[in-house]
């Protein structure tokens, strides 16, 4: 596809021969294969790798998953975490790169994720309550018409083929694209109207579907998707504490 070929890069930050990733481990009925495999194969490692050599510092990796297939990858800079007076010991509060397999809708994700989380946790987890230096309250506050962050999801999803979920992930998935992407208004909307008691979040993301994903080679997927996180690192920049050059 055009979109594609437009975000690959000519030069991942780390040796090609290093990378022994395949598509087949992008698997859409049980998630990122990760388990039981060699290092230079695993997705988790060698877009660390990338990410570190990119950026220059060093990076979290966060999971949701069990086993040898996982759902969803983050990927956050630990200074930002770091720079929490309140949270710098927990992750949902971070804006972070991913990658993910839906498994029900078959498609591959990869692009940018800030949490909400809850506005009234429940009892055991209170670590999951949206606290004051969460970079949440930074991302709603950026979504202002003639904004710098407009203008960067304008160019994404207008020009560039990305989409955007935003607000309850425990209803109906309400997505932005090409299509009905008028503006931030519509968006920061959606994003206030999350119920306190539900998860929340959003994402600014690229999707392949199968076909896609299987006609690319390992070294297309793991270039793509270094090119997602270079293309979203100027809004990702407007959410955080921290500046990833």
């Amino acid at each position: 596809m055009r979109e594609k070929r437009h975000l690959q890069q000519p030069n991942l930050p780390i040796p090609a021969a290093a990378v022994g990733f395949r598509p087949e481990f992008l698997d859409f009925r049980r998630g990122i294969h990760v388990g039981n495999l060699e290092d230079h194969e695993r997705i988790t490692r060698i877009l660390k790798l990338g990410l570190e050599s990119r950026y220059r510092q060093s990076f979290v990796t966060e999971r949701w998953g069990r086993g040898v297939y996982w759902q969803w990858i983050g990927y956050l800079p630990r200074a930002n975490r770091e720079a929490k007076p309140i949270s710098r010991n927990f992750s949902f509060g971070c804006s972070k790169f991913f990658l993910s397999v839906d498994t029900d809708e078959k498609l591959f994700t990869c692009g940018m994720q800030v949490e909400r989380g809850y506005v009234r946790a429940p009892r055991d987890f209170p670590g999951c309550k949206l606290a004051p230096d969460w970079d949440w309250h930074r991302l709603v506050g950026e979504l202002k018409p003639g904004s710098p962050m407009e203008k960067e999801l304008k160019r994404l999803v207008m020009r560039e083929g990305f989409r955007i979920r935003a607000g309850s992930w425990e209803a109906e998935p309400v997505y932005f694209t090409k299509s009905n992407f008028q503006g931030v208004f519509a968006i920061k909307r959606q994003l206030q109207k999350a119920p306190a008691a539900d998860w929340a979040g959003f994402q600014l993301f690229y999707a392949m579907d199968e076909a896609e994903v299987q006609g690319s080679t390992g070294l297309d997927l793991v270039e793509s998707m270094m090119a997602v996180f270079e293309e979203v690192t100027p809004a990702m920049n407007l959410s955080m504490q921290i500046e990833l050059p």
